[in-house]
């Protein structure tokens, strides 16, 4: 009798590394509803008018879980008050080099809202003083 996979866990993250081919695994920080009542998690599929912002942040180990409580805290105070927000779930990867930001926004124009609040900036300057970060917007397209 042959034995089947289980299914990954949703709240697990299979990735390769942008440009580097390197195989990373994460394990992910519960996902964020705007309206703050309820944690949920990331709807992926295709055919939804959501915008997806990926961020995969490059980061010395001792410094990966200051970058993961900075993500996390400024989806709570930041990011999830904003208009369009839908989700976001932080991922830390388990080699202990890369976290990745994954999140949903109801359009890109959203997304360039947030990013002209004063507010921003500063957050920003403290993500790149401890990592390298990477912008990816993306669709659902399988």
């Amino acid at each position: 009798m042959s034995r089947t996979r289980p299914e990954p866990s949703r709240r697990a993250f299979v990735a390769t590394g942008l440009g580097a081919g390197v195989l990373l695994v994460a394990q992910a920080a519960p996902s964020h509803s705007q309206n703050r009542s309820s944690k949920m998690e990331a709807t992926i599929r295709t055919g939804s008018d959501v915008t997806t912002l990926v961020n995969v942040f490059t980061v010395e180990p001792d410094n990966q879980q200051k970058l993961v409580q900075l993500l996390k805290e400024g989806t709570e105070t930041f990011f999830s008050k904003q208009p369009g927000f839908i989700s976001s779930s932080v991922h830390a990867s388990k080699e202990g080099r890369r976290a990745i930001n994954y999140s949903q926004w109801a359009s890109a124009g959203d997304i360039e809202n947030f990013r002209r609040d004063p507010r921003f900036a500063p957050y920003i300057r403290s993500l790149a003083a401890l990592s390298k970060a990477e912008t990816i917007l993306c669709e659902v397209v399988e």
